[in-house]
């Protein structure tokens, strides 16, 4: 089954520049009002996006509900979304108000379950939210061993065993149209493709321009195999939005954690060549990622119409090759990583 409308997946992806992450929306960490979660979708909408990502994880649910709510009245062809599955939510009254790095979530513990029957009762919960009767895509979200530890080969026999079947059921019956993975990790992603079949992966943060760890491996699998990649965290959660000096004086961070000095050393590097040619370093992490052909979409959060407006600006801010090539030739980016054409 082919998402609304008829146009491949892979197509209907890459006419976004960029997509619309929903962990924001979902408090992550710090709050925002259902007000100003409307007013993002909606700016996205009048940008020309049309692909939204979201999650149960995002807010416990927050993050469906207000994104739910704000494409509601749109017609159904007119957008793509995703949401996730492995993670189930169960009603707590005395939840902690902070979890996982959200603030104010909804009242809800969480636990994982990467089983068919998991699988489903996931997703029949994320449509009763989203207020949907379908979604394009389903991904297995944090399927791998950093999550994990010791409980990982579990979780992993469970998706063997049911989950990704479960999965394949419900595309079949058209309550998701695609499904894939939804992970920070390139081994996983191997992993999984060398037993199954999938349609898309979102990985976060591994080819952007502080990390092109999926270079080698698993983009030219993915692109081999058919399977669209869809490109998350392309500011490694910081350090190539704020730069290697914020201006606030508080310390960079590179996947969610304080950026190790050598990277530090490195992003300054790329803000020098950034410099020489009139580059907004957030522009080129923001198209950097589209150079190569396997990676059909990048995925960028908001929180604000404004930031929404401003990611829409810099992906299409037209970069001159000779500001790429000055990248490859310093050593500041993979020599073999294909570089974008002009936006």
């Amino acid at each position: 089954m082919q998402p609304d409308g008829a146009v491949p997946l892979r197509a209907r992806l890459a006419s976004n520049r960029p997509a619309l992450g929903g962990a924001p929306l979902g408090n992550l960490f710090r709050a925002l009002d259902d007000a100003t979660a409307h007013a993002t979708v909606q700016a996205a909408l009048a940008a020309g996006t049309s692909y939204f990502d979201t999650a149960p994880h995002y807010g416990h649910g927050l993050s469906e509900r207000r994104i739910g709510a704000a494409l509601h009245g749109v017609p159904r062809p007119a957008f793509l979304l995703s949401t996730k599955v492995g993670r189930l939510l169960t009603a707590c009254t005395d939840a902690p108000r902070a979890q996982h790095g959200y603030v104010d979530t909804l009242p809800f513990v969480q636990h994982y379950d990467y089983t068919g029957r998991g699988m489903r009762r996931s997703l029949e919960e994320s449509l009763r939210r989203l207020g949907l009767g379908h979604v394009d895509i389903a991904y297995v979200h944090d399927i791998d061993a950093a999550t994990h530890g010791a409980e990982h080969p579990r979780h992993l026999r469970d998706l063997y065993a049911s989950g990704l079947a479960e999965l394949a059921r419900m595309k079949e019956e058209g309550i998701i149209a695609a499904y894939g993975l939804g992970v920070n990790d390139v081994a996983i992603c191997i992993e999984v493709l060398a037993r199954a079949d999938l349609d898309v992966l979102l990985v976060a943060g591994r080819y952007t321009l502080a990390d092109q760890s999926a270079l080698a491996t698993l983009l030219p699998m993915c692109r081999a195999r058919g399977v669209a990649v869809v490109l998350g965290g392309p500011f490694n959660s910081g350090i190539l939005a704020s730069g290697a000096h914020p201006a606030d004086g508080t310390a960079p961070y590179f996947n969610y954690a304080p950026a190790p000095a050598s990277l530090i050393e490195r992003v300054a590097a790329i803000e020098g060549i950034c410099s020489d040619y009139g580059v907004p370093l957030k522009a080129a992490a923001l198209q950097f990622p589209r150079g190569h052909a396997a990676v059909a979409c990048v995925l960028a959060g908001a929180r604000t119409p404004a930031e929404v407006e401003e990611n829409a600006r810099l992906a299409r801010l037209p970069i001159p090759r000779a500001f790429w090539t000055a990248l490859v030739e310093r050593h500041l980016v993979d020599a073999a990583s294909p570089v974008p054409e002009a936006a």
